[in-house]
This record gives C-alpha cells, sequence and structure tokens, in this order.
C-alpha cells in the first residue's frame, strides 16, 4: 500500500493487476486501484476534482482530470473514510500513476492534497525485481 498525507488529509492506495481483464498479445494490461481519502482534519471536506498522470514503461503518459471521483464529490466529516476503486487501462505491461484531488472547505477555501506515487508493476515486465 502506498500513503501520502498532505495537510491531514491521508491518502492510501493499493494497485491490483487484473490478469483476467488483460490480454498481454493485444497490448492491453487492465489494473484497478483502490484509494482511500482520509479526513483528519477538524472540519468538513469535499473531494472537488482529480487529477491523475499516468505513464507506462514505454514512456507514453497520460493526463486525466475531471470533477469529483468516480462520479461523486463525496463530503468526508472528520475522521471519516471514503474509499473507491477505479481502473487504468495501459498498452505497456507497466508503469506507474500519481496525481492529486482539489479539496474545499465548507467555506470555500481549496488546497490539494497529493496522490502517492504507485507502481503499475506487472507480472510481464516487472519493473522492480523482489
Amino acid at each position: 500500500m502506498y500513503e501520502q498525507k498532505t495537510k491531514d488529509v491521508v491518502v492510501r492506495v493499493e494497485p491490483d493487476y487484473l490478469a483476467e481483464q488483460s490480454s498481454p498479445d493485444d497490448h492491453r494490461f487492465i489494473w484497478a486501484y483502490t484509494v482511500e481519502i482520509e479526513n483528519q482534519t477538524e472540519g468538513d471536506l469535499q473531494v472537488v476534482s482529480r487529477f491523475w498522470k499516468i505513464a507506462d514503461s514505454r514512456g507514453q503518459v497520460q493526463e486525466v482530470r475531471g470533477a469529483g471521483v468516480v462520479g461523486e464529490k463525496p463530503v468526508l466529516k472528520p475522521g471519516e473514510v471514503f474509499r473507491y476503486t477505479s481502473g487504468a487501462p495501459l498498452s505497456a505491461p507497466s508503469g506507474m500513476m500519481l496525481g492529486n484531488y482539489s479539496m474545499e472547505t465548507p467555506e470555500g477555501d481549496r488546497f490539494d492534497v497529493e496522490i502517492p506515487a504507485f507502481l503499475l508493476d506487472s507480472p510481464h515486465e516487472p519493473l522492480f525485481l523482489n
């Protein structure tokens, strides 16, 4: 699990290679990733937008921006955790992702929370050997 704390908001990410949905012969490698966003602040926070940078091991880079996460703009009360799972297709066996969430307080103040960089390390082309 990868973890990053920014301004008392903790983001944890757990990637998972989906072999049954991938097709290495067709250069299709499918990943799921589960994210937890934990509000350790004293006030409510809303996830208003996201930014992802996805890079594969062959140098192709994609950027994804959008409102909220998985079609929602969740509000997290102090101590709450929002958890969701999403996915990313790659045309190369391995890669990495990183990004940030834009958070908003009830007063309208916004700040970015970093998403830790995490590896998409498939068995077809491991980036790092154990």
